[in-house]
């Protein structure tokens, strides 16, 4: 297992931005999957971000497309959650999870979890 340590989240207003990061401790991480995943109490955990091994290809759900841009450092060895515009329904706790698996965003292929940190956009 890989383990994913989150930082960046706290309370914003509507309409600005916010930078989550997540740093791999003890292995490299382009060789993984790399996905953000959010979840609001009483609601399914969403993929709102996905950057694949290898081709570092990405994924976005339409509710974050345009708005969220993933990326990856490889000399920090951490992936970044670029968030603009962000939106009151945006509020969640974000989770990065890892698989070494080919390209996929789906959420059960992840066997690898940080801890969650909350993000909060509220005037």
């Amino acid at each position: 297992q890989v383990r994913l340590v989150e930082s960046g989240g706290g309370l914003v207003q509507p309409g600005t931005s916010l930078r989550l990061s997540c740093a791999a401790l003890g292995v490299t991480l382009d060789e993984y999957t790399i996905g953000w995943v959010r979840q609001v109490p009483g609601k399914e955990i969403e993929a709102v971000s996905c950057i694949s091994r290898g081709d570092s290809s990405t994924y976005y759900p339409d509710s974050v497309k345009g708005r969220f841009t993933i990326s990856r450092d490889n000399a920090k060895n951490t992936v970044y959650l670029q968030m603009h515009n962000l939106k009151p329904e945006d509020t969640a706790a974000y989770t990065c999870a890892a698989h070494g698996g080919p390209a996929s965003c789906e959420v059960a292929l992840f066997d690898s979890w940080g801890q969650g940190i909350d993000v909060t956009v509220s005037s």
